[in-house]
């Protein structure tokens, strides 16, 4: 009989007369199937606690879970410790070339990073200098998180500089040209202008961050984890997921608080202490990014797949002539 759980896989020892069952830890705790098993998966891996793990306990974290998969774990070790070792494991190491990412560019720094440059951004928006410097730290911040969850290839200094500056050329632009439309409308419009700012980099920044992997394509896997060839347009699937994640990702954090603000700002309290209006809206943003980052981030599965019908005509060649008919999806890396 097979074994129900997805994540459990037979361990050779024998305990009271029955197999032991192990975890797979190659897998997430939940199935990723759903939208419900990843954002748990992802409520774990983008926990901003996670941020301020030590450098020896991510290590550590790291060494156990390894260990595990070679059967040769310390002793005593519990469930429990390994599901531990194993968040801080995807929270900090990359999915496919399992580096160790730049600790402000993982998923679990969006939340306590993200909160303050777009709290402030949304705060000092009126003038050109508070503009030009705001986005373009909002900018400089996703360049460093779209390198860090990238499908997995290594980019050069003169990749890593273009899509910046197109990026923060075309936020500040966006932001800087919005502004002068809008200064006769309602004050509250005005304040939507950041998100039509970051919307727009995110659609000029992630593509050409990860431009090489549309050059090249990316490497796509058969249901074994074998790989099969690198495709263009399962780069053109990932790169477009992400597009869409990070907008809605960003999309309640910067509109909300953009009208509650609004409100805010015509009552009492605000006119009387006029400073808090920063610390506000930093948190308004923070609540509204804790939920939507690991929401966003479960939309799409991080093991994408496409049909082989839907790949480029050589590769789907290439895979007949390998699989003949019965490979009819692979799966890749979309990055974060």
């Amino acid at each position: 009989m097979s074994n129900s759980n997805p994540n459990l896989q037979t361990d050779k020892g024998i305990v009271d007369g029955l197999q032991k069952p192990r975890i797979d830890l190659s897998k997430p705790r939940w199935s990723q199937e759903t939208f419900i098993g990843r954002f748990k998966h992802f409520l774990q891996t983008t926990d901003p606690r996670n941020a301020f793990v030590s450098e020896k306990q991510l290590d550590a974290a790291k060494d156990l879970v390894q260990s595990y998969k070679l059967g040769s774990e310390p002793p005593g070790t519990t469930e429990e410790q390994l599901w531990h070792a194993k968040k801080l494991y995807d929270s900090a190491f990359h999915p496919s070339t399992g580096e160790k990412m730049l600790t402000i560019g993982r998923m679990s720094a969006q939340v306590p990073c993200n909160m303050t440059i777009t709290g402030l951004m949304m705060t000092f928006y009126r003038t050109t200098p508070a503009v030009l410097f705001w986005q373009w730290a909002n900018q400089s911040f996703n360049a460093v998180v779209n390198y860090t969850n990238r499908s997995g290839k290594s980019m050069s200094y003169s990749e890593l500089a273009l899509p910046y500056v197109c990026a923060t050329t075309g936020a500040v632009g966006t932001a800087l040209g919005l502004n002068s439309l809008v200064k006769k409308a309602p004050p509250v419009i005005g304040r939507f202008t950041p998100f039509a700012a970051v919307a727009a980099a995110n659609c000029i920044n992630i593509p050409m961050m990860r431009q090489s992997e549309l050059t090249e394509g990316i490497m796509v896997q058969d249901n074994e984890g074998n790989n099969v060839g690198k495709s263009k347009k399962a780069a053109k699937k990932a790169i477009g997921q992400v597009v869409f994640s990070r907008i809605i990702m960003c999309a309640p954090g910067m509109i909300l608080p953009a009208w509650l603000m609004d409100k805010l700002e015509k009552g009492k309290f605000l006119k009387r202490y006029p400073y808090m209006g920063g610390p506000i809206q930093i948190v308004l943003v923070g609540i509204a990014l804790t939920v939507m980052t690991p929401a966003c981030c479960a939309i799409f599965p991080q093991k994408s797949s496409m049909a082989v019908g839907d790949l480029e005509p050589e590769l789907r060649t290439e895979i007949v002539g390998r699989y003949g008919n019965k490979l009819e999806r692979v799966y890749f890396n979309k990055g974060l």
